[in-house]
């Protein structure tokens, strides 16, 4: 089981930018797909984008094309999402989690390991 650790979060105003980062405890990060999803206040889990297990291809949810950007750094254990132009809407609490399937997918149930969380909230 891989453990990972989100970090990052915080508080920042509408247009603003964060980084998120999410460190993996094992050496065989390289062999995982990554993926980010949130969860708001009164709703369900979302995806957010994903990233394959050697950076060459992502995909990401609809609300954040454009706006956020996955990369990862195999040599750090480490995966990350650049969040610009931030919304009051991006509000949530952000996870990154580990996937082993074979092709990159948006799936909540083709993830297996999950971090603890990170709170993000944009102010108006």
């Amino acid at each position: 089981q891989v453990q990972l650790v989100e970090s990052g979060g915080g508080l920042v105003q509408a247009g603003g930018s964060l980084r998120l980062s999410c460190e993996a405890s094992e050496s065989t990060f390289s062999y995982y797909n990554m993926g980010w999803f949130r969860r708001a206040p009164g709703k369900e889990r979302e995806f957010v984008a994903a990233i394959s297990h050697d950076g060459g291809s992502s995909k990401y949810g609809d609300p954040v094309k454009g706006r956020f950007t996955i990369s990862r750094d195999n040599a750090k254990n480490t995966v990350y999402l650049q969040m610009n132009n931030l919304k009051p809407e991006d509000t949530a609490v952000y996870y990154c989690a580990a996937s082993g399937y074979p092709f990159l997918t948006a799936s909540l149930v083709t993830y297996r390991d999950w971090g603890q969380g990170t709170q993000v909230t944009v102010s108006a």
